[in-house]
C-alpha cells in the first residue's frame, strides 16, 4: 500500500478580501478602525517593555484625488524581520502571543485573530509598512499586493521605533480618505483612546480625541461631572440626554454610563449601546450587553474582560458576557433604588416616561417593585392613575385580565363607582396578582364579565310577568348563538344591553371563529373540541330596563319586531364589547340594517300617502 502524499492548503487572497468585505466586516470603513486598533496594541506592548510609557498615533493625509494618501503612524514596539514574516505572512496568525489567552479573551490586545491589515485591501490596492522594533535591528520595509504576494528589504535609514503604514486610496473609496470624514471615523473609533490622535492634513494637525475624562475610569465620580457627562453622551449618542445612571462591575474591568432616554421608546425596540473594548469602540449596536427590561437607557460601555467575535465588532455570548450583562443590570438597579429613596421626584419622571421598563423590572424583582410600586401608572375606570393613590382609596382592586374584559364591562362598573384596573396590558396583570405579597394591607383581586352582573338590580316579579312574553321571544331568538336574555337593572341608564361571556362560552366562541377560518381538517378537529363543552358554554344578554328602548321592545305588541330588535341589540353589544363576530353574526348586523332602513322608508312613505 502505497504512502499517501501530503498537501498544503492554498490561500486565495483576493477571495479571501472579498469575504472580509462582504461577510466579516459591516463596512470597508472598518480598515481605519483596525489600523488605530494595531497602532494601540503596538503601544500597549511597548508599554509592558517600558512601564510608563507615553504612546501617540498620528494619521496623515496628502494628495488629491486619486493621489489621495494615508500615512497611519504609531511609535509602539514595532516589528523584526522575523516578526514580520511570522505575523504578516501567515493568515489567522495573531502577534498576540499565547494562545489559550487569545481563546480565552484574557490578553491586553486588541487584535487576536491576525487578518486585521488585510482590510485595508478593501480600499488600497497597497499597502506599504515601514517599521523599526524597539529590540534593535535594521528598519524594515513591508510592501503587500492583494494576490498575496508581498516584498521585504532592510532600510538604508534608521527609524525611531514604531510603525508607519502607507495606503493609497483606490478610485471607489477616495471618500475614505477624506479629511472631514476621517477626522469623524478617529473620534468615532478612538474617543476613548488614553493617549492622543493627531490627524495632519494641509500642515494643520489637531487631535481628535479630548484628554480621557476620569470617570471613564471611576464611573461612580461621573455625577460630579453631570454637565460634562451629558455633553460627552450627547457628542458620541446623538441625543440630548437629561439624566444618566453610572454602572460598573464588581471587578471594576467593566463600566459606563446608562443615560436615560428622553422618549419612550417600543417594547420591541432594538436596543443598541456603544461598547468599546480597551478603550477601542468595538460595537455601537451592541443588543446583548445590558438584560433586556434595560430598554429605557442607551449606553456607552468600556471593558477589558470580553471577548469579541473575528470581525470584532460583537461579542461572543459566554458565561463572561452572561456575568457581565448581570452585573450591569444590577449597577442600573441599584441606581434606580437609590433614586427611590433619595431623589423621588427624579424616579417619578423617569417612571412617567418610561413605564413599561419600569413594570417589566418590578415582575423580576419584588424587592424593586415594592420601592417604585406607588408611582406605578394604571388605567382605570376612575381614569389613569397612579397605584398609590389607588390604595389610598382603600377599596378591593378589582383587575380584568385582558383589554377586551376591560372594554366590555368598564362603562358599566365606572357608572356603578366601581373600581376596576386594566391588567390586560403586558405586565400589568402579574403585578396586579404581587400587589399583596407586597402590601399586606391590600387586596386584589381578578373579576370576570360576567362577575359585574352581580350588582345589577333585580326586576321585581310582578314587571317581569309584564315581559315574559317578550323574553321567550328573545331566548328564542338568541338560541342559535347560543345565548339567553335575562331582564336587569343597571347603570348607565343609556347603556340598553351588556353582553358577558363565562370562561366555556369564551372558549367555545374562540374556537367557532378559528373554525371558520380553518381548512376542513383543521375545523373537524376544532368541531370535536367544541362539542367537548357543556351548556355552561352559553352566554348571557342584559336587558337593561332602565333603558327607555328596551321598556319599548319588552313591551311591544308587534311580535314580529321584537326578535329582529333583540338581533340587533345583541350584535350591538357585541361591537360595543369589541368582540370579533362571526360570519351568522355579521349577516344578523346586515339585514337588520337594511330592515329597518326598509321599515323608516315605508312609514315615510304611508305617512306622506296620509297626507
Amino acid at each position: 500500500m502505497s504512502t499517501p502524499n501530503e498537501y498544503r492548503f492554498q490561500v486565495n487572497l483576493s477571495g479571501m478580501i472579498q469575504i472580509l468585505s462582504n461577510h466579516l466586516y459591516s463596512s470597508p470603513k472598518v480598515f481605519l478602525r483596525e489600523l488605530m486598533q494595531n497602532a494601540t496594541d503596538a503601544i500597549t506592548a511597548r508599554k509592558e517593555v517600558e512601564p510608563g510609557y507615553q504612546g501617540e498615533a498620528r494619521i496623515e493625509l496628502t494628495g488629491t484625488g486619486d493621489q489621495l494618501t494615508m500615512m497611519v503612524e504609531d511609535n509602539g514596539v514595532g516589528l523584526t524581520e522575523a516578526d514580520i514574516h511570522e505575523f504578516l505572512a501567515m493568515i489567522g496568525q495573531s502577534s498576540k502571543r499565547g494562545q489559550q489567552a487569545l481563546l480565552d479573551g484574557e490578553t491586553s490586545f486588541i487584535g487576536r485573530f491576525g487578518i486585521g491589515l488585510l482590510s485595508c485591501f478593501m480600499v488600497s490596492h497597497e499597502i506599504v509598512m515601514l517599521t523599526q522594533s524597539v529590540k534593535g535591528g535594521p528598519s524594515m520595509e513591508w510592501r503587500g499586493k492583494p494576490d498575496g504576494t508581498y516584498t521585504i528589504r532592510q532600510l538604508d535609514t534608521q527609524l525611531s521605533p514604531g510603525t508607519r503604514v502607507y495606503l493609497r486610496c483606490t478610485p471607489d473609496a477616495a471618500h475614505y480618505f477624506e479629511a472631514d470624514y476621517v477626522k469623524e471615523a478617529l473620534f468615532y473609533y478612538g474617543a476613548l483612546l488614553p493617549y492622543p490622535v493627531t490627524l495632519i492634513h494641509d500642515g494643520v494637525q489637531t487631535i481628535v480625541n479630548n484628554d480621557s475624562p476620569i470617570w471613564l475610569t471611576r464611573p461612580e465620580l461621573a455625577r460630579s461631572c453631570r454637565a460634562e457627562v451629558l455633553a460627552f453622551g450627547e457628542r458620541l449618542l446623538g441625543e440630548k440626554f437629561q439624566d444618566f445612571i453610572p454602572l460598573t462591575t464588581a471587578s471594576g474591568r467593566t463600566g459606563g454610563i446608562a443615560y436615560v432616554l428622553p422618549h419612550a421608546v417600543n417594547l420591541n425596540a432594538k436596543r443598541s449601546h456603544r461598547v468599546y473594548l480597551k478603550r477601542m469602540l468595538i460595537s455601537e449596536k451592541a443588543e446583548n450587553i445590558l438584560p433586556d427590561w434595560a430598554f429605557f437607557v442607551k449606553c456607552l460601555i468600556w471593558t477589558d474582560e470580553l471577548q469579541p467575535t473575528a470581525s470584532r465588532e460583537h461579542f461572543y455570548e459566554n458565561e463572561k458576557l452572561e456575568e457581565v450583562r448581570s452585573e450591569l443590570g444590577d449597577a442600573l438597579r441599584m441606581g434606580l433604588a437609590e433614586m427611590a429613596e433619595q431623589q423621588t421626584e427624579r424616579l417619578q419622571k423617569l417612571i412617567r416616561l418610561h413605564a413599561l421598563s419600569m413594570k417589566a423590572l418590578a415582575v423580576q424583582d419584588q424587592e424593586f417593585y415594592a420601592m417604585i410600586h406607588r408611582w406605578l401608572p394604571f388605567e382605570t375606570t376612575r381614569g389613569h392613575r397612579e397605584l398609590g393613590e389607588l390604595i389610598d382609596e382603600g377599596e378591593t382592586l378589582y383587575y380584568t385580565g385582558s383589554i377586551d374584559e376591560y372594554r366590555q364591562i368598564h362603562h358599566v362598573a365606572s357608572a356603578q363607582s366601581m373600581l376596576v384596573v386594566n391588567a390586560g396590558y403586558i405586565y400589568d396583570k402579574e403585578l396586579m396578582a404581587m400587589l399583596p405579597l407586597i402590601l399586606n394591607n391590600v387586596q386584589t383581586e381578578r373579576i370576570e364579565p360576567d362577575e359585574v352582573s352581580m350588582t345589577f338590580t333585580d326586576v321585581a316579579p310582578a314587571e317581569r310577568n309584564q315581559y315574559y312574553d317578550a323574553l321567550r321571544l328573545a331566548d328564542s331568538a338568541l338560541q342559535r348563538f347560543r345565548c339567553r336574555a335575562e331582564v336587569k337593572g343597571f347603570k348607565p341608564a343609556d347603556l340598553p344591553v351588556l353582553f358577558t361571556l363565562s370562561q366555556e362560552s369564551s372558549t367555545l366562541r374562540a374556537l367557532e371563529k378559528a373554525s371558520e377560518e380553518s381548512t376542513d381538517l383543521f375545523s373537524s378537529v376544532l368541531g370535536s373540541l367544541s362539542a367537548g363543552i357543556n351548556s355552561a358554554g352559553y352566554s348571557t344578554l342584559y336587558l337593561n330596563v332602565n333603558n327607555p328602548i328596551i321598556k319599548r321592545v319588552l313591551t311591544s305588541p308587534d311580535n314580529q319586531m321584537t326578535p329582529i330588535a333583540i338581533e340587533m341589540l345583541y350584535v350591538n353589544a357585541l361591537m360595543m364589547g369589541h368582540y370579533a363576530m362571526n360570519k351568522q353574526e355579521l349577516e344578523v348586523l346586515n339585514q337588520g340594517i337594511v330592515r329597518f332602513i326598509d321599515w323608516g322608508l315605508r312609514a315615510n312613505t304611508n305617512h306622506e300617502g296620509d297626507a
